[in-house]
């Protein structure tokens, strides 16, 4: 029997990539539809009542949750997340799979195992479905910030997208049109601003020194101070150092 599925992502570019490692890993599957948003979503499943939907969690909208509370009892799901935190428990029953960005071909291959097996047993999806969805969210509320800051840089990378934790930054150092993200692996490119990132990241974790840097606090070996009065930080396992403004100087007295 063939089966049918739909992948869902408000990220163009990571829906390309996934129908590319199902391509590969699971080439009878039909990919029936492609959504950006949980509406869409939700049209697909009555339009092509899919074996199988593949559902980011955090979308614009409805979320890959609320999708999934409405299509339980239609097909399979499973959840996509760029955050561990949200593999709760529940998510490791039969009844439900999820895969962790960026998604590995490995990884891949172990959910395809189980919903062959799963389907080959029983192509309807389980009746407790939808109660099991009920009670991720209901964890998930409970735990409503420990998604609040960003965790993962979306890079491009060739004619792929690159998910680069944000524990591995050194730091981000503002350029004309772009934002230059450093690791210890080396450079690339993001349109994010400064601005826009001092308000995604963790302050606890990311430090804004200057009007156009970031440090990951994490790195820091230590920082002293120029003629002019200003800081010179010195990074872990890093030659190059950073300056720090006047203004930004207060944050290291605690250190």
């Amino acid at each position: 029997m063939n089966y049918k599925a739909i992948i869902v992502d408000d990220e163009k570019e990571l829906r390309t990539y996934l129908k590319r490692m199902l391509a590969e890993t699971w080439p009878q599957l039909e990919i029936c539809g492609e959504a950006s948003n949980g509406k869409e979503a939700l049209k697909m499943v009555d339009a092509f009542a899919p074996h199988i939907a593949f559902l980011d969690i955090k979308m614009p909208g409805l979320s890959g949750l609320d999708v999934a509370e409405n299509i339980a009892s239609i097909c399979r799901i499973v959840f996509i997340t760029a955050f561990d935190q949200f593999a709760v428990e529940a998510f490791e029953r039969e009844a439900v799979d999820y895969l962790v960005k960026p998604v590995t071909k490995e990884r891949l291959l172990q959910t395809i195992n189980r919903l062959k097996k799963q389907l080959q047993s029983s192509p309807e999806p389980p009746t407790d479905l939808t109660q099991i969805i009920t009670q991720v969210l209901a964890t998930l509320q409970e735990n409503k910030n420990a998604d609040q800051y960003m965790q993962w840089i979306k890079t491009q990378h060739k004619e792929s997208v690159r998910l680069i934790p944000v524990e591995e930054v050194d730091y981000f150092q503002a350029g004309d049109k772009y934002t230059l993200v450093i690791t210890a692996q080396g450079e690339a490119l993001i349109k994010k601003s400064i601005k826009e990132l001092s308000q995604e990241l963790d302050p606890q974790k990311f430090w804004q020194i200057h009007r156009g840097t970031i440090v990951n606090v994490s790195k820091i070996e230590n920082v002293g101070r120029s003629f002019t009065g200003r800081g010179i930080l010195k990074l872990k396992n890093r030659s190059d150092t950073l300056t720090v403004s006047r203004q930004y100087l207060h944050l290291f007295k605690q250190m």
